[in-house]
């Protein structure tokens, strides 16, 4: 920085010297002009191939599955589509369920490749149904034994 004296009464003006400040900028210019070809132009998207024409296969349902349902209207709960109390109470979804894991037990009806009990259930619900009556339910299969609980949201029925 210089400083000129401006003759007499306005005293010394300072002068900024800009010429570090430019040379300082060409030099990142010129360190991003050589990066900036080196950068991908674009990301490539691995898109999976459109499936191939295969016939329609029947899956029936696996016969050990448990699925608690919970009506939206009635709060009802059914094990199965069988009757298994309500949501306000579900000491008999309880009973039910640690009867169905106890004759699992004594059968032998085992996970695939493990030696556990299988005690997989799902909930189904919909999501009109209140949070607190759900977990009501999960509350009660835990209590039974289950694990894991799935939960499935009937998002088409509100």
């Amino acid at each position: 920085m210089a400083m000129t004296s401006a003759g007499g009464a306005g005293g010394a003006t300072p002068k900024i010297n800009v010429t570090p400040l430019i040379d300082v900028l060409l030099v990142l210019l010129i360190i991003f002009m050589v990066i900036t070809p080196l950068k991908p132009a674009r990301f490539e998207a691995k898109v999976p191939a459109e499936p191939k024409d295969q016939p329609l296969v029947d899956v029936k349902p696996n016969p050990l599955t448990l699925v608690i349902n919970i009506d939206k209207n009635t709060k009802k709960v059914t094990l199965n589509n069988s009757e298994a109390g309500d949501t306000s109470d579900p000491s008999n979804l309880t009973a039910k369920l640690q009867e169905i894991f106890k004759q699992r037990e004594q059968n032998g009806v085992f996970r695939e490749g493990t030696n556990e009990v299988e005690k997989t259930i799902f909930i189904k619900s919909s999501q009109s149904v209140k949070y607190g009556e759900v977990v009501r339910v999960i509350d009660a299969a835990k209590t039974a034994g289950a694990s894991p609980i799935g939960l499935q949201v009937d998002s088409l029925e509100n």
